[in-house]
């Protein structure tokens, strides 16, 4: 029967039911036939509701005769009848087995006798009155090979017997103890001693014992006389003939002196027990020797209980016993270690390796293994031999033995009523596998670090990577890179020792003696163990009287290692592992960082080489950009610039704030496709061309018009975008033209962020000039932002998104704080690190307007009265300012200009003031004439009026302007 019963069995027979099959279901797989039918009658009887039940089963395949083999809650009295019954009778255990089919007979009789009126037992009336009973056949793969029987109580000789429900589970439980019957004719070695019981009495003995294929010996009691069947004398027939001669004092003079008192006891206990024995003892050969035989017996009772005879089976075991032997000396003697407990956990066999392990007989053998100190004492081994005898399944493990560096696998084998338990040395297997796993670490690590360290651009990555990679599996607390500069130690980098100790050594001479400097003398690696040892080496350096003390053995380190760093022969650093504890050494480690510092000192070399171009891009990209923009009264500028990604950090993207005339501010910002040294020097001769054509004042698409044919004039392959801007304070607008440039961003002072619609130019290099203007007015306090397309457009993220997000952080972002706005513009837009695909570069300006009462404009007459006009407007302006100190200065300058205009050039004239950082003063015509300073002879009326400009302004200069020139000057303001 399948031991899994699911929720159809529970809904057919019920709750309790199921869970009784469940529970057969668990019967353990090594119970004799009689515990199984004694287990399936015990749950059968309770759940009918019965008094007690039995089991017949047929000895033989052509046996004519039924047999109790198991019996439940039925007392002698009730079953002596039952004991043998026909086969072919009525009884309904024995109709059950013949007919396949479930039988209830409402009264209980007397059941037909196979056996001689003289031992017939008559059924006690008493005892079956009022019961009826029902049988249902036990199915074997062959037909039927017994019948399961309950004794119930009946309502009378016609009653209904027990219910559906009952009888369905009465036959669950006989198929399911058929399927558990072993089901085979027993032989003289496995014959059940419950089947003995069942044969006790009569002449069906001898036919019993001859279905099951052996006929007993017999040995009567009263009169001592031993019979032996042909076929037994057969197997003995090496005995001592005296033995087999029918008297039982002969055999027992047969047995083996040391065996006699003990067998004699165990057969006497057994008869007077009334129950079985089975013992193997040394018996006398015919010619002298001692074999080995096996007895099963069992002693058989009279009616009134008195035992009257033995009956039973011997058989030769010389042969299995001297195999026996023959193993347990190849066990004893084996190397690795055998030891065999009972099911009582008592140790019952330990060879000799075991006892060396365990302990020595009399503190193994025969006791519980789990008293044993030594057992005891390996870990884990209890509850993993509990666990595999509980399991029936092998199982092992490796385990360090107590109190040795010795390793051992435990092979753990359950056995029928035991365990058996392998004890190997794996020692030399774990030192191989050690010594491959650290091979295999090694070169792990190896690998690791080669790996970090070609990842590695700076010394402080090379520092980084070494930290990570070696110093956990060495278990290393700190960690010093010194670089040789000069004949002295400069720190690269360190990790685990504080700042402090590091300076003292920063920029120390090398000194010879100490343990970097005899490191880097011999180029040899210099251990050190213990911080006595480092005293010994060191005694200046240890006690910290030494002016050349280095981080080694001070800094709460116990033990080092301090490695030189060599290229090519030349020393160029060391590096220092320490520990916190004293540590040993050996060689395999000394060997590996060895190795390892080759590779640190590659690295460091790399990296050197790297710091020092990168130092020269950063110089030459500071010289390219501007080192700080102008504070103007006009515009207030912060801006950044970051190179594209890790390698050289120059790029061609610039940005620009120039002072023009009039408080004017030109802002620029461009980028030269690509990323280098190449891109950066051709930003920096565009970035100087821009400067020189703001100082001619020209209008941004002139300007642009000029870049472009520089571009065009370096190759085709060069290409920029740039944006030129003019802001005019006194108009409060910017005007600038775009050549394949990002549109500026706008923010008003309020917050709201515009991009003005302009599709641009194409880049710098291929496009067709002339280029489109754009102007957009600003209010007063906004902010101009300017960017290159590196700061709003990456991989992922088109430049319409990132414009989007561009206003986004600028309307949430610091008004006040143009660096906090520039740092929180780049922190949103680019990626982690500030680390983008392409250079960006952002410039922020806040323009300010000049106040109306900060400028005044007047009309003046083309005429040379304008001269005098003009004096007069600046004397009365002036006063109202309150500079009339400098009203004789700015007489001068206007009398000049207005003269010139008058004789050199054409009307209208307009006169200009502007108060700010300076005083400007401008005259304006609508001539297109450009004054020049020329030297005057000693003789010429004319010609001195512009030196004369040039001695007494501060500056002064020309810009042309859409109806003409404009010239002007500019003079300090006192404080």
């Amino acid at each position: 029967m399948d031991a899994r019963h699911d929720g159809s069995t529970e809904e057919r027979l019920g709750p309790t039911p199921a869970r009784r099959l469940r529970f057969l279901a668990a019967v353990d797989d090594s119970q004799e036939d009689t515990g199984v039918l004694t287990a399936g009658l015990q749950q059968a009887t309770a759940e009918l509701g019965g008094l007690g039940g039995m089991a017949h089963l047929r000895a033989g395949g052509t046996s004519r005769t039924l047999y109790v083999v198991a019996s439940t809650g039925l007392p002698r009295g009730f079953t002596r009848p039952w004991e043998s019954i026909r086969a072919d009778g009525q009884a309904p255990p024995a109709r059950a087995m013949r007919e396949g089919r479930t039988v209830w007979s409402p009264t209980v009789a007397a059941p037909d006798q196979e056996r001689g009126d003289a031992s017939a037992v008559p059924q006690p009336a008493a005892l079956s009155a009022g019961l009826g009973l029902v049988a249902v056949p036990l199915r074997g793969p062959g037909g039927s090979v017994g019948a399961l029987s309950v004794l119930i109580p009946s309502p009378g000789p016609s009653g209904g017997g027990p219910d559906a429900a009952g009888l369905a589970f009465l036959g669950e439980v006989a198929r399911w103890a058929a399927g558990r019957l072993r089901l085979t004719s027993p032989s003289p070695e496995n014959l059940s001693p419950a089947l003995l019981q069942a044969l006790q009495t009569g002449p069906d003995l001898r036919q019993a014992l001859k279905d099951v294929a052996a006929e007993p010996f017999e040995w009567d009691l009263r009169t001592g006389e031993l019979t032996f069947p042909d076929t037994m004398r057969a197997l003995l027939s090496d005995l001592d003939p005296a033995a087999l001669d029918g008297r039982m004092e002969n055999w027992v003079d047969a047995i083996h002196p040391d065996d006699k008192p003990w067998v004699v006891t165990e057969v006497d206990r057994a008869i007077r027990a009334g129950g079985a024995y089975d013992v193997e003892h040394r018996t006398r050969w015919a010619d002298g020797t001692y074999g080995w035989v096996r007895i099963r017996g069992r002693a058989l009772t009279d009616d009134a209980g008195h035992p009257v005879r033995v009956v039973g089976t011997v058989w030769n075991t010389t042969e299995t016993h001297a195999a026996l032997e023959s193993a347990g000396r190849a066990l004893r003697h084996m190397s690795d270690g055998f030891l065999a407990v009972g099911g009582d956990w008592r140790t019952e066999f330990a060879n000799g390796t075991a006892e060396s392990l365990l302990g020595s007989p009399p503190g193994l053998v025969g006791k519980p293994l789990w008293d044993v100190p030594a057992v005891r004492a390996v870990p884990g081994l209890e509850e993993r031999a509990r666990e595999a005898a509980a399991r029936g399944t092998p199982g092992g493990f490796d385990v360090r033995w107590p109190d040795s560096d010795r390793w051992y696998h435990l092979r753990l084998v359950p056995v029928p009523d035991g365990l058996t338990l392998y004890i190997t040395d794996i020692t030399e297997r774990r030192l191989r596998e050690a010594a491959q796993r650290a091979a295999a670490d090694r070169a792990a690590l190896v690998a690791r670090l080669t790996r970090h360290l070609a990842e590695a651009v700076t010394a402080q990555d090379v520092v980084t990577a070494v930290a990570d990679s070696v110093l956990p599996p060495f278990g290393a607390a700190g960690l010093v890179v010194f670089a040789a500069e000069n004949d002295r130690l400069n720190v690269v980098g360190s990790v685990g020792y504080p700042r402090a100790l590091l300076s003292r050594v920063h920029g120390r001479p090398i000194a010879a003696d100490t343990p970097v400097g005899e490191a880097l003398r011999t180029r040899t690696p210099q251990f050190v163990e213990s911080a006595d040892a480092f005293a010994a080496r060191y005694p200046g350096m240890a006690s910290g009287t030494d002016e050349r003390a280095e981080p080694g053995g001070p800094g709460g380190k116990s033990a080092w290692a301090f490695l030189p760093l060599t290229v090519s022969g030349r020393g160029i650093g060391a590096a220092v592992v320490s520990f916190d504890h004293p540590r040993r050494f050996d060689g395999d480690e000394r060997t590996l960082l060895t190795a390892l510092s080759g590779l640190i000192a590659q690295a460091l070399e790399r990296a050197g080489l790297y710091d020092a171009a990168a130092t020269r891009a950063r110089e030459l990209q500071r010289a390219l950009l501007p080192r700080e923009l102008p504070a103007l009264p006009a515009a207030t500028s912060a801006a950044r610039y970051l190179p594209a990604g890790p390698g050289t950090e120059v790029g061609g993207d610039w940005y620009d704030v120039i002072p023009l005339s009039a408080d004017r501010v030109a802002l620029v910002i461009g980028d030269v496709m690509g990323h280098g040294m190449a891109q950066a020097a051709t930003m920096g001769r565009l970035r100087t061309a821009v400067r020189t054509l703001s100082d001619l004042e020209l209008p941004p698409d002139d300007i642009l018009a000029r870049l472009n044919d520089i571009v065009g004039d370096l190759g085709e392959d060069y290409f920029a975008t740039c944006l030129y801007g003019i802001y005019d304070p006194v108009t409060g607008h910017f005007g600038y033209a775009s050549a394949g440039h990002p549109p500026p961003a706008t923010v008003r002072p309020d917050g709201a962020v515009t991009y003005p619609s302009l599709i641009p130019d194409p880049p710098l290099g291929v496009a067709a000039p002339p280029f489109d203007t754009v102007d957009v007015r600003l209010a007063d306090d906004a902010l101009l932002v300017l960017y290159t397309d590196g700061l709003v457009e990456h991989p992922g993220r088109d430049i319409d998104q990132g414009m989007a997000r561009l206003a986004r952080v600028l309307r949430g972002g610091p008004s006040e704080d143009l660096d906090a706005l520039c740092d929180a513009v780049t922190g949103a837009l680019l990626p982690a690190g500030r680390q983008a695909a392409d250079d960006a570069a952002l410039l922020i300006t806040r323009v300010r307007e000049l106040a109306p009462e900060d400028v005044a404009t007047w009309p003046l007459p083309d005429d040379p009265v304008a001269a005098g006009q003009a004096r007069g407007h600046i004397r009365a302006q002036l006063a109202a300012w309150d500079l009339e100190d400098l009203e004789m200065t700015t007489e001068l300058l206007a009398s000049e200009l207005v003269g010139n205009v008058i004789r050199h050039a054409k009307g209208p004239v307009h006169l200009r003031l502007l108060r700010s950082r300076t005083l400007i003063c401008e005259v304006s015509d609508g001539s297109l004439t450009t004054p020049h300073i020329r030297h005057a002879a000693a003789t010429d009326e004319s010609g001195r009026g512009l030196q004369l400009v040039a001695a007494v302004a501060h500056r002064w200069g020309t810009r042309h302007t859409p109806a003409g020139k404009t010239i002007w000057t500019e003079q300090p303001i006192p404080r």
